[in-house]
Parts: C-alpha cells; structure tokens; sequence
C-alpha cells in the first residue's frame, strides 16, 4: 500500500505529466508577483536595449542628414564663389574708374582749375556724328561752348547744346568741324577737319616736313597734345599733302569728361565753323 501511493504522488510531480495551461498559469502568477514587488523591474531590464535603439536610430538619421548638408553647402559654396567673382570684377572696374579720375583732375592746383567733371552717358558710335551726351547740364554748370578735355588734358571737342540736365559735346573729330592748329615741333599752323569716326585730315605743303608721328595740337588753355599725324598722303600731281590725323583719347571709351571756359574766341571760331560747314 506504501508503495503504490508513492508511486502515484511521483507521477503527479513529474514535469512530464504537467500541462500548458500549468506552466501558463505559473508563468503569469509569477509575472504578477515581480510586478508586484518590484514595479520597474521590466523597464530596467530592457532600458539598455531601448537605449542601443535609439542611439542606432539617432546615428542612421545624422548620416542621411549629412548627404543633404552636404548638398546644401555645395550649393552655398558656389553662390558665394560667385558672389566673391561680381564683388572682385565690381571692385576691379571701381578702382579703373578711380584712376581714371585721378588721371582727369590731377592733384593741387589742377583740381582747384579742373572744371566740371561730367559723365558720359552716350558716346560714338551710339551717338551719332562724333559727338557726346553728357549727364550734367545748365543745373551742373554747364555752359554752351565750354571746352571738354579727356585724360592727360588731352581736347576733345566743344559744348554744343546743353539743357537743364544734358549737355552734348560735338568732337573735334565730327564731319564738317573745322579747328585751328598747330603741327610738328616747328609748331606749323593748319586747319584741322573733321573726318568722322574719331579721325581727322588736314592739309600742308610738301615742304613743311611733317612726319608720321608728329604731335597735332589744338588750342585751349596752352597748347595742347590733340593727336598724331598717323598717315600721310601725297598725290604727285599736286603741290600739298594730306594728314591723317587720329586723336589721343579714343572717343568710343571715354566714361567721364572735363568741361572748361575757356574763352569767347575758341568757342564762337568753333561753334561758327560747326554751323557754317
């Protein structure tokens, strides 16, 4: 009899013979009692997981933002490469026209005796028949028949018309202009001619000895440079040669000009030959 209830109470024992059911209840029972005695024992257990997670997650989303920052600050790298490229070219042509006023008004007693600095806003070949629009006028100062001058004091031509806020210069060089001059280091008179298109004639007998090269120069305040004979033609049938005059200031780049009173007598010799030729 021992022996049998033994036996019996063994097998009952025995994991062999124990359900699913058994081990869930057990498993749940004993979920309840951890919770219960110790709340946070879950959360503890699997907080380094979750932190390994987020960490993994926060790292893969820094390294695909990284490929657009990058893409950004190419982007922006190039515009300012680009914006760098107009400063230096805009600083490049501020310091051309620095020099070129400088070169204009000179320094003490030049700039005192410098006349009106004005601005070209039209010139050859946009302007037609040599001449220059100039963005000053009678508000400026500007005076009919005042003389214009280009870098180096160099002529260039007189105030034709002006308005309140334009004037016009007519170039020495325009067709059908007519100025008074002198040639070579022997200083021979001539009467220059416009010829258009920045260039002038004049004639002279063959025996005055001009060169090529020689220095043509205009009146105004002294005696002044106003180009170099750069051709001459001869015909041998007649008695005089023609020269071919081109200006020292190139009138298609000129970008600021300097105007002068200088006298009645240029000015209505000019303006009279302008109008009667």
């Amino acid at each position: 009899m021992k022996r049998t209830f033994l036996a019996k109470r063994n097998a009952l024992l025995s994991s062999a013979d124990l359900s699913w059911g058994a081990l869930a209840l057990s498993f749940a029972i004993l979920a309840l009692l951890v919770r219960l005695l110790a709340p946070n024992f879950f959360l503890q257990a699997f907080a380094p997981v979750f932190a390994a997670s987020n960490a993994i997650a926060a790292t893969g989303h820094s390294f695909f933002n990284s490929f657009s920052d990058t893409a950004a600050l190419a982007a922006r790298n190039e515009d300012l490469a680009n914006e760098n490229a107009a400063l230096a070219s805009e600083n490049q042509a501020l310091e051309k026209k620095s020099v070129a006023l400088s070169l204009l008004l000179g320094s003490g007693a030049q700039k005192a005796a410098a006349g009106i600095l004005a601005s070209v806003v039209s010139r050859p070949p946009e302007s037609p028949y040599d001449t220059l629009l100039l963005s000053s006028g009678t508000n400026d100062g500007i005076q009919s028949g005042m003389e214009a001058f280009g870098e180096g004091s160099v002529p260039l031509g007189i105030v034709s018309s002006v308005t309140a806020d334009f004037a016009r210069v007519t170039l020495f060089s325009a067709p059908g202009t007519v100025t008074h001059g002198w040639v070579g280091h022997a200083n021979l008179p001539l009467l220059i001619y416009g010829a258009g298109g920045g260039a002038m004639n004049a004639s002279l007998s063959r025996s005055a000895g001009v060169v090529v090269g020689d220095t043509v120069f205009a009146p105004g305040p002294g005696q002044l440079p106003l180009g170099s004979v750069v051709r001459i033609d001869s015909d041998p049938a007649a008695p005089g040669i023609t020269l071919r005059i081109l200006p020292n200031a190139n009138p298609f780049s000129l970008t600021w000009v300097q105007l002068r009173d200088v006298g009645r007598a240029l000015r209505d010799a000019f303006l009279t030959a302008t109008s009667t030729l």
